[in-house]
């Protein structure tokens, strides 16, 4: 691992305590051993203090990044292919053959006995460029403040653009449902699932940070990330519903996601929900759910 950056480095990073590598089950495995082929193990690297700066306010996280050990052999193959050529300028190209899921902890989970936590997919458009055709930037920012209130973790899950389809596909189910369709038949014209997402990964850095024991609190509105991480073992699981961002461009693409079953009534679609209970919220998570 890193040996496109020094093959010394993963040495100096497990003895410094910041790499390891985890089973499906959240259970480390000795980087020593080899990984066996097909194997679903990830290689986490953190944490690494971050600070942050959202909706005005200054947070403090522990950043985690994490990728699957069988996405790391191609790059560090290409990457010493790279270098024989002399064509270490071409470096960049390595990113495209890997997701890189990261996983911000807010406090010490080991103080929290039911700790917050919301898995987010990421979204260029909404998490990046602000776009309001969805609620996903908004929710993230959300996820961020209330987690940093009560203690936590945040996992943004790379490679979920789309809900699984990718950016370009992505695009072109937005003219889709520019010409009348909703998200999830514009799917359906592309020949795509609905919901093509694995949160496989996600539970597994659950299983790892929290245990299968551990209760926790899930920002979500969405039946099936919950039934995923069930399936995965991880049952104690308490939803707390996660409506904000509301407003005139995204009310018709929640609507359908209501109809598909997310946890939103209608009440939840009026624009004044977005910005009048993230406040109730807030004060009711530092009350301890009260």
């Amino acid at each position: 691992m890193f040996a496109y950056i020094d093959p010394t480095v993963s040495t100096r990073l497990v003895a410094q305590g910041k790499l390891v590598r985890i089973d499906r089950r959240g259970r480390p495995i000795d980087l020593a051993d080899p990984v066996p082929s097909g194997s679903r193990a990830l290689d986490v690297l953190g944490p690494i203090p971050l600070p942050l700066h959202v909706d005005g306010e200054d947070l403090r996280a522990h950043w985690y990044t994490v990728v699957r050990h069988t996405e790391l052999e191609p790059v560090d193959e290409l990457a010493r292919t790279l270098r024989e050529r002399g064509a270490a300028r071409s470096f960049a190209s390595l990113v495209s053959h890997m997701s890189v899921n990261s996983v911000l902890v807010f406090g010490d989970l080991s103080d929290h006995p039911e700790p917050l936590v919301r898995v987010h997919s990421n979204c260029l458009t909404g998490d990046v460029f602000g776009s309001l055709r969805c609620d996903c930037g908004p929710q993230l920012s959300a996820a961020f403040l209330r987690v940093a209130d009560t203690g936590g973790m945040v996992i943004y899950m790379a490679g979920h653009e789309g809900r699984g389809i990718g950016l370009w596909a992505k695009a072109a189910t937005y003219v889709l449902q520019d010409g009348g369709e909703n998200t999830y038949q514009a799917n359906r014209s592309l020949g795509l699932p609905d919901d093509s997402r694995d949160f496989s990964d996600a539970a597994a850095l659950l299983l790892y940070f929290l245990g299968e024991e551990r209760p926790f609190r899930l920002l979500t509105n969405n039946p099936k990330k919950v039934d995923d991480l069930r399936v995965h073992g991880l049952g104690r699981v308490t939803v707390e519903k996660h409506i904000t961002g509301v407003g005139e461009h995204n009310r018709r693409y929640l609507a359908a996601k209501r109809e598909w079953g997310h946890a939103i009534e209608n009440g939840d679609l009026e624009p004044s929900h977005s910005g009048r209970d993230r406040s109730e919220r807030r004060k009711r998570d530092r009350s301890g759910g009260q």
